[in-house]
């Protein structure tokens, strides 16, 4: 099964941020998303903040 939630530690991995910056670019997703503080952030929502292609992000989790 594919993930399809994005964690700040995988922000980490992806684009080499710190931790705190991670979880800023988390929150700003699911800011931007419209979801409310706590609900989960998807490959989705973080692509169209970031711009980042959807299928390489999923690829690079679920390897």
């Amino acid at each position: 099964m594919q993930r399809i939630c994005l964690y700040p530690k995988d922000v980490v991995a992806l684009t080499g941020r710190s931790y705190d910056a991670a979880k800023r670019l988390v929150r700003r997703a699911r800011e931007a998303a419209g979801k409310p503080a706590g609900a989960l952030v998807t490959v989705q929502d973080f692509c169209r903040l970031t711009g980042l292609d959807e299928e390489e992000v999923s690829r690079a989790l679920n390897s």
